[in-house]
């Protein structure tokens, strides 16, 4: 339970951690996991679970107006394995971190 809607934290695989982000994709995670340990912290990462089941389509899409470009609908296929990345320091607030100016990448810059 968030103490608030900035500082959520929950079990990820066994280890009580502080949520850095959810939903985060293979790249990000690698980007992540290398910024918050170079700043000292021992990172979990856990597969997310599947989002809920979209509202059924319906039947008939009307057509595109005239000189507007239809849409192009992604299929099914082109799901993304997506990732919740945390941190085992249970105080870490990420809007803290990142507006306190307390992140540094490996050279030196603030992020």
């Amino acid at each position: 339970m968030p103490i608030n809607q900035n500082h959520p934290f929950e079990e990820l695989g066994g280890v009580k951690c502080a949520v850095v982000e959810r939903n985060v994709p293979a790249g990000r995670v690698a980007f992540l996991k290398e910024l918050l340990e170079h700043n000292g912290f021992e990172v979990v990462t856990v597969p997310s679970p599947p989002p809920k089941a979209a509202a059924p389509k319906p039947a008939v899409d009307p057509p595109p107006a005239l000189g507007e470009p239809a849409l192009q609908e992604r299929g099914e296929g082109e799901k993304t394995e997506t990732f919740t990345v945390g941190v085992t320091d249970v105080t870490f607030n990420t809007v803290n971190a990142i507006f306190g100016r307390l992140l540094r990448t490996r050279d030196g810059h603030v992020v």
